[in-house]
């Protein structure tokens, strides 16, 4: 008797189709090859650019260090591998990169300066700085969290107000499809004469940016409800309130993170450009501060730590999705 299709798929498909990558160490062994080339490139050949190399090397050597620690856990542990050996291609490619830009710059100056700092300068810098881009990264993260919480908070009451009940769709549509169009950097002068300081001027152009996506994705996934779960919910004597909490927001649930991602990705960059104009402290009063000078390579290092900064962000929001939705897993490809 043959056997029934599964709607779903054992966890050991859903880790082969996310770690789909070639499984065999040799890409392992060239990621530990090419920081390895960096680190010599930087060590042997001649620098035409005055740079600081100490940092630049200590990072190449811890790096290169961590790698052969991770392989020794990793012949241990079949799962750990795959995933190691899964990103190992991108990490041969990142050291590949490193040892190009140490060429083109320090070693050879084909990227001339100021323009174009070499790594091991941008390294330095961010040692040189680190009291400096600590208390900037700090203060950048304080306004940037209080802007998106309040922007996604209410972008989801937003949201439920107008996929849920048609006279809040009414009035508030017309208003998000208006402002929604803005560029949130747009009230920039508007908040700058209304509001006291230019750290709410910062939090009110955040919550803009954020506001909108969360709110539309918010009330496109309740809208979006199939009419059968309803109905199928009220055969068994489900009120509105049951409807709305146990029904259309936890179907509405992936359209919301789409948002919340979406309002990441703006609120990072207003965030930036909003120190840019007003604020005494905050990574985008660095650039600017040091674009003023013409110190691109702490242009780079502020710009290195923002990249850091959204990509953590961006992995949290991603783990609390997949804790929130597990079950998708095995559903959606």
């Amino acid at each position: 008797m043959p056997k029934k299709q599964k709607w779903y798929e054992e966890p050991a498909q859903v880790e082969e189709n996310t770690y789909w990558k070639a499984k065999s160490e040799w890409w392992f062994w060239g990621a530990v090859f090419s920081f390895t080339a960096a680190f010599l490139i930087n060590n042997v050949v001649p620098d035409r650019q005055t740079v600081r190399p100490q940092p630049y090397r200590i990072v190449l050597t811890v790096f290169i260090a961590l790698l052969i620690f991770l392989y020794i856990i990793a012949r241990s542990n079949p799962v750990f591998r795959k995933k190691l050996y899964h990103r190992a291609q991108f990490v041969c490619g990142a050291g590949a990169l490193l040892a190009l830009l140490d060429i083109l710059t320090a070693k050879t100056a084909l990227l001339p300066l100021p323009y174009f700092p070499s790594t091991a300068d941008i390294m330095s810098v961010m040692v040189a700085d680190r009291s400096l881009l600590v208390t900037s990264t700090l203060y950048s993260m304080r306004l940037f969290f209080v802007g998106l919480v309040t922007g996604t908070v209410l972008g989801l009451a937003t949201g439920i107000l107008i996929g849920w009940w048609r006279q809040w769709d009414y009035w508030l549509s017309p208003v998000i499809k208006v402002t929604g169009i803005i560029p949130a950097v747009a009230w920039l002068p508007v908040a700058l004469a209304l509001l006291p300081s230019s750290f709410t001027t910062g939090v009110f152009l955040i919550f803009i940016s954020s506001w909108f996506p969360v709110s539309s994705m918010m009330a496109a996934g309740i809208k979006a409800t199939p009419k059968s779960y309803f109905e199928a919910a009220k055969t068994l004597g489900a009120s509105n309130a049951f409807l709305l909490l146990r029904v259309a927001i936890p179907h509405a649930m992936p359209s919301m993170f789409v948002g919340i991602n979406t309002a990441t990705a703006f609120s990072f960059t207003t965030l930036i450009v909003s120190e840019m104009v007003g604020a005494k402290a905050g990574l985008g009063f660095y650039i600017n501060w040091a674009k003023g000078w013409g110190a691109y390579a702490k242009v780079y290092a502020a710009i290195i730590i923002i990249a850091i900064e959204f990509s953590l962000i961006l992995s949290g929001i991603g783990a609390l999705r997949k804790s929130v939705l597990r079950w998708q897993r095995g559903i959606l490809k």
